[in-house]
């Protein structure tokens, strides 16, 4: 398939997309909050737990037990991140699964840099298991980069055209 070049309207669909996303994680963020304490967990589904925890390195708490060096240096990289994403999307051609994809990126590293700016430390809520084997706890603004890069990646292989 060929690059479409999206209408204005378009780009700022996308934009207005990830607000409500952000809105989204942060009122999740908040709910979990106000309604558990720290390490607390809830059964939610089998395999799914809610848990509060807080992380303040980056993924899989990566540098978490640093002495705070790192909030600065992954609120700056979110930072970076988040401006070069919004002057791809209203500068650059781009099909609209990339245009989606990279909104729900960008939903994900403005929700966790809120939560880096306000608190220092980000929310996890969500704890998936099989028997007593836990993924990391992760949280809505997690979910929506990695579903960004999926996206991505599946535009790279299905839709980009081949030289």
């Amino acid at each position: 398939m060929s690059l479409k070049r999206l209408t204005n309207t378009n780009r700022f669909g996308l934009l207005f997309l990830s607000l409500i996303l952000v809105v989204i994680d942060q009122i999740t963020k908040y709910i979990v909050r106000s309604n558990l304490s720290e390490y607390q967990m809830k059964p939610f589904l089998p395999s799914w737990n809610w848990v509060l925890v807080y992380n303040k390195g980056a993924a899989f708490s990566f540098l978490g037990n640093q002495n705070g060096w790192q909030k600065i240096m992954f609120g700056i990289i979110a930072l970076i991140v988040s401006i070069s994403i919004i002057y791809y999307l209203m500068r650059k051609s781009y099909q609209l699964i990339a245009g989606f994809a990279f909104s729900l990126i960008l939903s994900g590293a403005v929700g966790n840099l809120i939560d880096r700016l306000i608190a220092g430390k980000v929310t996890d809520f969500i704890d998936w298991y099989i028997g007593s084997n836990h993924w990391p706890a992760f949280n809505f603004a997690d979910s929506c980069i990695t579903a960004g890069v999926v996206l991505l990646i599946i535009e790279s292989l299905f839709f980009t055209k081949k030289a």
